[in-house]
């Protein structure tokens, strides 16, 4: 035993006084930005409807994968009766997940349009705020931009929509 362990240690001893005290390069932060909300901005109020079995099924997984930034603007602390609301910066872009068909919403109409494979229905009837809403889903996601910024939040997110929300054939109103 003492033959095995008296070669073990002095290759230990050799190899840590070959150590360089001094590491070739400072240490890196590899923590990145901090995933809370910003702090500067107020607490939104956010309605949204009640939940429902199938928002429950539906809405977790993407609501977890939401990006802590949205077209360089940080997400912001809201305040809803679900769990499935969320927001950025402001004026703030505000998502609610689960919400009903919009109203107006009709196949091939002119306010439909696919971004990177997400079918949006748009509404603009509020000259401060496009609301778009996901129509070919599980269920409806609504993301309400400020008229003074252009879809890149929709473009955005279309890809984790995709991802975390199973296609549905798009169902218009009547």
């Amino acid at each position: 035993m003492t033959a095995i362990a008296v070669p073990v240690l002095v290759v230990l001893l050799v190899l840590a006084n070959l150590r360089d005290d001094e590491p070739a390069d400072p240490p890196v932060d590899v923590s990145g930005p901090s995933t809370s909300a910003r702090a500067d901005l107020p607490v939104l109020e956010v309605p949204v409807p009640p939940a429902t079995p199938e928002t429950d099924a539906a809405c977790p997984r993407f609501m977890t994968d939401l990006p802590v930034e949205l077209a360089g603007e940080r997400s912001r602390p809201v305040r809803s009766d679900t769990p499935y609301a969320y927001a950025w910066g402001e004026p703030p872009v505000v998502l609610r997940c689960g919400v009903e068909r919009p109203a107006g919403f009709v196949v091939g109409g002119p306010q439909l349009f696919v971004l990177n494979g997400v079918a949006w229905f748009v509404d603009t009837t509020d000259p401060d705020v496009n609301v778009f809403t996901v129509v070919d889903r599980s269920v409806y996601v609504e993301l309400a931009i400020p008229s003074s910024i252009d879809s890149e939040p929709a473009i955005s997110l279309s890809p984790l929509i995709t991802a975390t929300l199973p296609y549905q054939e798009p169902q218009p109103g009547a």
